[in-house]
């Protein structure tokens, strides 16, 4: 009988530490010392491309100028429907259902302001972009101030974590743990060491893998998102595994249900 407990016991053990393993994050920074990374990924501002949507807004020296081009610039549009025309407020990680205020650019990199006319702002950093609106505007206005930025920087959170949705950052500079962390974190069922990115570039889908059990994600080139990047957390074996057993539950359920209701008309019909 004790034999039996003390193998019980070293199962249960091994068991825990191996739960443990799967779910903790950076298991590799010592518990006793502080570990500075020595290099971390390389941030680089995202460009505007079509279909992008900028919210613009220019301030003058005259107010009532300011309000009115503001007005016209900052038009409602769904991210995913399209221009609207009703108004309604972004706030930090809304869902890409919601409704948000701007300019769209339209498929050749242009965008339309009032007085000052077309500008091509795709390829540019919103910064660039700042700088090539506010040079415009001076030929137009004294003193123009242009502050832009996005308003349809979206990202796409799936599998095995709490909220997966499409989700609207309101922030350019975003990471693949603040996109975990919006959808409400990995679920038990997570897999920690295998989570994907996926990422258009010139066209073609690239997909990086990361260990967020590991330090090294901090220097992997994905761990900094771009706009539409999709970051896919895959199930470990017990999902799979208690999916599969859900199945067999069902059928099994059906099958019994189906073969009653065959002995039963079977009886009635002799």
């Amino acid at each position: 009988m004790a034999s039996i407990l003390t193998v019980i016991t070293i199962a249960v053990i091994f068991s825990s530490c191996a739960v443990t393993k799967n779910v903790a994050y950076f298991e590799n920074v010592p518990d006793t010392t502080k570990q500075k990374l020595e290099t971390e990924a390389l941030y680089k501002d995202p460009v505007i491309m079509p279909d992008d949507i900028l919210s613009v807004n220019l301030i003058t020296i005259d107010p009532s100028t300011s309000s009115t081009i503001n007005q016209a610039t900052n038009v409602a549009i769904s991210p995913l429907l399209g221009s609207t025309g009703s108004s309604s407020s972004l706030s930090s990680g809304t869902a890409a259902n919601s409704i948000v205020q701007g300019l769209l650019v339209d498929k050749n990199g242009y965008i339309a302001l009032p007085i000052i006319g077309e500008i091509k702002v795709g390829g540019l950093t919103t910064y660039q972009a700042k700088v090539l609106i506010t040079q415009m505007a001076a030929k137009y206005f004294k003193s123009p101030d242009v502050q832009i930025r996005f308003t349809n920087f979206k990202i796409t959170v799936l599998g095995e974590v709490l909220h997966p949705s499409v989700y609207i950052i309101p922030n350019e500079k975003v990471t693949v743990l603040d996109a975990i962390g919006l959808a409400g974190d990995l679920t038990i069922y997570g897999r920690r060491e295998n989570v994907l990115v996926i990422r258009e570039v010139d066209g073609k889908r690239q997909v990086t893998r990361l260990n967020l059990n590991s330090t090294d994600v901090f220097q992997s080139p994905a761990f900094y998102l771009r706009q539409n990047d999709v970051v896919y957390v895959e199930p470990n074996k017990s999902a799979i595994v208690q999916a599969d057993s859900h199945e067999n539950k069902i059928f099994t359920v059906a099958l019994t249900l189906s073969t009653a209701i065959f002995l039963l008309l079977l009886r009635l019909h002799y």
